[in-house]
């Protein structure tokens, strides 16, 4: 079941009505696992950080042991070609994709043909302004380097972060606050995740046990140009429960506002507020500026 509607899918050189089959049974991604994908948005008028989404999914495929064939740039090229089908107003989201088809004879590792290439756009709307969650935490934990491959933005990670979800929906709560192997504070079952101490922005170090996001990685920018002290650092359950404000980011959304983790009440402060809003300046400004 696809997420957004009115969908669109280029595939095979050419963009298709709808949410059309691309894998086949016998694709190594089909039964081996190897899909990767990225997401950006189309919004506002705006494309925030496309280049950016467009790489990294090609890094993701050579963590993957797949070998990416199509550039950031013509990926670019796809995209805006495929969003002047939709109104202008329209919010989009946008996921570039690979996955093995190829299984070399013997081997659970991709073979050396052409992995698929796949572009899905679909319209989400985006949440409003108002719109908060609320947090508690999960016995799941963030796997590691060692184990799993966390410095890819790959399919096959997320049936862990849905049962950290669905544990905290089971307790009446819209997300989880997830550690990483060391029982540190990694992000949350969907995004990354930024504390406010008088004044100050915390967020969790990336240290291979979670993907720091793009979404984040402009948050951080945004915040420090604003004058904001931002620190990148290793960081407890306790300092999130101690937090004067708290916030999660993600592409999605790109600042949804937590209201309460498990009974600790938080209001939606000065900083969250002013971490939207200098997102929204940038990305207007960025837009005009690649005009």
């Amino acid at each position: 079941m696809a997420t957004g509607t009115n969908i669109r899918t280029y595939y095979e050189g050419q963009w298709h009505e709808g949410d059309i089959p691309l894998m086949r049974a016998a694709d190594h991604g089909m039964w081996l696992g190897s899909a990767v994908f990225d997401g950006a948005r189309s919004v506002y008028g705006v494309v925030p950080d496309l280049d950016r989404h467009c790489e990294r999914v090609n890094r993701s495929a050579q963590a993957l042991m797949l070998v990416p064939w199509v550039s950031a740039d013509d990926m670019m090229d796809i995209v805006r070609e495929g969003l002047a089908l939709y109104p202008a107003d329209a919010a989009v989201y946008i996921r570039p994709m690979y996955w093995g088809r190829d299984t070399g004879v013997g081997t659970i590792r991709p073979g050396e043909d052409q992995p698929g290439f796949a572009i899905c756009l679909e319209e989400i709307p985006m949440p409003s302004d108002t719109a908060t969650t609320t947090v508690t935490t999960t016995r799941f934990r963030r796997p590691v380097m060692e184990s799993s491959v966390v410095n890819a933005k790959a399919a096959c990670l997320y049936p862990n972060n849905a049962r950290m979800l669905a544990e905290a929906q089971a307790k009446g709560f819209g997300n989880a606050l997830c550690a990483d192997a060391m029982g540190n504070l990694a992000e949350s079952a969907t995004s990354n995740v930024f504390l406010v101490k008088n004044g100050e922005v915390f967020t969790p170090v990336p240290n291979g046990t979670f993907l720091a996001g793009i979404t984040r990685a402009r948050h951080i920018s945004n915040l420090r140009a604003d004058g904001y002290a931002v620190h990148e650092t290793v960081l407890s359950f306790d300092d999130a429960r101690d937090a004067d404000e708290m916030f999660l980011s993600g592409n999605m959304s790109k600042v949804t506002p937590i209201t309460a983790f498990d009974d600790i009440q938080y209001q939606v402060g000065p900083v969250t507020r002013r971490a939207r809003d200098l997102y929204w300046d940038w990305a207007k400004r960025d837009a005009m500026s690649t005009a």
